[in-house]
């Protein structure tokens, strides 16, 4: 084995803690002697047998100062101010022995021998809190000076020279899994600017150029501001990304484990980390009211959005959880997420909305109080080659569910709807926009309370297209993206599960609840910013394909119809859109037409319905569109005069 390999592999050895207390007690007695040449000179103009008497008597007082203290069993590479205070106070334990014993000598209590001068306890204590706190110093730095020379350390800057950029700064150079040299903090700040912290410079974010990186060998930039906006955050992200330096985030304070920071809880910065709009502030005291002592029913609980209404929903006081879901394995893998929280108040159910007798007999027995109606089918090129199923999931199966949820007297029903209902392209968003309707038209007959959330892209959520990125540059590349200019609103499934439920809190019964999104995201700069983030550059490492929008895509979209508008909630962020009625037997009737044709398997005529139910529904880039253009020709010209 080479030298260089040898000297690490002890390295990432830790000292045994015997080993430690050992030559901390061999310190005590250096330092004892020297306490002695202070006081009485370096002829050594005292009693040499005295203090041979004496030094067993304080090796064996420090032995147990540091045994019931327990300094010794800090790990020495990593010494930090808890192990200095530890020091200290198992010293000032050893002064106290000594002063103790001093005091009972001249009493006559114990031999005379024992009488240690005042002027050597004093300067004996000091050389300890001195010489045995360097001593771990010197070791900790020695340490980390050999890493960085032999391990071939990774040169970091931290963004953020504060108390967050200190811990950070601690944290990385005290991980024992990964040897990391800071170069330098980097701040705005005009007063922190050139100074140092802890021996390393504090830089303007100016002089970060390319040649800076360069020179200073920079391998990765922490981000380490934990209360900064995602809108400087991409600006910063922006910036460095172009130097070709991994960006790392510090997580907020709340998330640190016990309140400190650990080097593994910093991440590589996320694309959802630089979307720019800040995050939703729900009532948790509403919510904690309304569902306190609740039986809720939650219906595709397995997905994207319903397992996370179930995270959210199991931290309050609710009764019980019935969680509804087709698909065996996702559900399997809720219950066990679930079981491993101790969350035990809950039954996980293997079912099909679209059969009514199963799910009626499951209202018959739980009689939930709350229904949050999440199963769907949201593929828009899978349904748009599957109209029956997408009218017997999101047209059949919500008329079923929220049949029910007015058969047996639930108090509220809220329904999980999408921006791709408003002015629909596509046979999904249609499908979605007729289950709308008819939650409506049911509200005006019965006393269960029945409420719409619409929102637009799910952040990670089952084939949404961040996935979708992730895997094609793991494969290397290209990326799809339909249209250049195709543009998306986003939000992450906490904060759509979070409105779901605010809605369920707020709502009296008829009304669709929006959330203001923010501005909308083009998906063409979403990518480039994705391929910078995985440490690439577009083009020269990645490309980004542009395949043409698929059947029934939009190029934006809306979150409100033509013919909707919108009244204030007592939360700024959440909007009440205001649907003109509808004819609810004539709905009904056409409805049940609906299911007719689908027996027979006939998707034209299932999708001319349904444009005849929702006349704004126009087809995009689809088979269908050849059934507009029908109903063009069909319209009665008009006359002017």
């Amino acid at each position: 084995m080479k030298l260089k390999e040898l000297i690490l592999n002890y390295s990432n050895r830790h000292a045994s803690k015997w080993l430690v207390l050992g030559i901390d007690l061999f310190i005590i007695v250096v330092n004892f002697f020297l306490a002695y040449i202070v006081r009485f000179g370096i002829v050594l103009n005292f009693d040499i047998a005295e203090l041979g008497y004496r030094l067993p008597i304080i090796v064996l007082m420090a032995a147990i100062s540091f045994l019931l203290v327990g300094s010794y069993k800090g790990v020495v590479r990593h010494t930090g101010m808890k192990d200095a205070y530890n020091l200290f106070l198992a010293v000032t334990i050893l002064f106290t022995m000594s002063g103790i014993l001093m005091v009972f000598s001249r009493l006559g209590v114990i031999p005379e021998l024992l009488n240690i001068p005042i002027s050597i306890l004093c300067v004996f204590y000091l050389l300890n809190i001195i010489t045995l706190t360097l001593s771990r110093l010197v070791f900790k730095y020695g340490y980390q000076s050999i890493k960085s020379r032999l391990g071939q350390a990774s040169r970091i800057l931290i963004y953020g020279a504060g108390d967050s950029g200190l811990i950070t700064q601690a944290a990385v150079t005290n991980d024992s899994k990964k040897s990391i040299t800071v170069v330098g903090f980097i701040d705005d700040n005009p007063q922190k600017i050139g100074k140092t912290i802890n021996g390393i410079t504090v830089f303007n974010p100016d002089v970060i150029t390319e040649k800076f990186i360069a020179k200073n060998n920079i391998k990765e930039v922490i981000v380490s501001m934990p209360q900064i906006s995602k809108k400087r955050l991409s600006k910063i992200s922006d910036r460095f990304l172009k130097l070709r330096v991994k960006l790392r985030i510090v997580p907020a304070v709340e998330d640190w484990i016990d309140g400190r920071l650990e080097a593994s809880q910093i991440k590589q910065i996320q694309i959802e980390d630089l979307l720019e709009r800040n995050p939703i502030s729900l009532e948790n005291q509403n919510i904690k009211r309304e569902l306190e002592g609740k039986v809720i029913l939650i219906t595709g609980a397995a997905g994207s959005i319903g397992s996370e209404i179930v995270r959210q929903a199991s931290y309050y006081n609710y009764k019980h959880l019935v969680l509804v879901d087709q698909a065996e394995s996702p559900l399997y893998d809720l219950q066990q997420e679930l079981l491993r929280k101790g969350t035990t108040n809950f039954t996980p159910i293997v079912a099909d909305i679209r059969d009514y007798h199963r799910t009626e007999a499951i209202f018959e027995k739980y009689k939930p109080n709350m229904v949050f109606h999440a199963a769907a089918y949201k593929h828009v090129p899978l349904m748009e080659a599957n109209p029956c199923e997408a009218l017997k999931i999101n047209v059949l199966g919500t008329r079923s569910v929220a049949n029910l949820a007015s058969k047996y007297n639930v108090g509220k029903f809220v329904f999980v709807s999408t921006d791709k209902a408003v002015n629909p392209t596509n046979v999904m968003g249609a499908t979605k926009r007729v289950a709308e309707m008819y939650i409506k038209c049911l509200q005006k007959t019965s006393k269960t309370k029945f409420i719409t959330t619409r929102f637009g892209n799910v952040l990670g959520s089952n084939g949404s297209v961040i996935p979708l990125f992730k895997k094609q540059i793991e494969r290397g590349g290209p990326l799809t993206v339909t249209h250049k200019d195709v543009t998306r609103f986003f939000m992450t499934i906490p904060e759509a599960s979070q409105l779901v439920i605010e809605a369920g809190t707020m709502g009296n019964g008829g009304e669709i609840f929006i959330f203001d999104m923010g501005e909308s995201v083009k998906i063409f700069d979403l990518a480039k910013k994705m391929i910078r983030l995985s440490g690439l550059q577009y083009p020269d490492d990645i490309d980004i394909e542009i395949t043409g929008l698929r059947p029934g895509e939009k190029l934006y979209e809306e979150l409100l119809a033509d013919t909707e508008n919108t009244l204030p909630t007592y939360h700024k962020k959440i909007m009440i859109s205001r649907l003109a009625d509808h004819n609810s037997e004539n709905l009904k009737e056409k409805i049940d037409d609906l299911s007719i044709l689908n027996l027979i398997n006939q998707d034209h005529l299932i999708v001319s319905k349904i444009k005849e139910i929702v006349p704004e529904y126009i087809s995009n880039n689809s088979t269908f569109e050849s059934i507009d253009k029908e109903n063009e020709k069909s319209k009665p010209l008009v006359q002017v005069n």
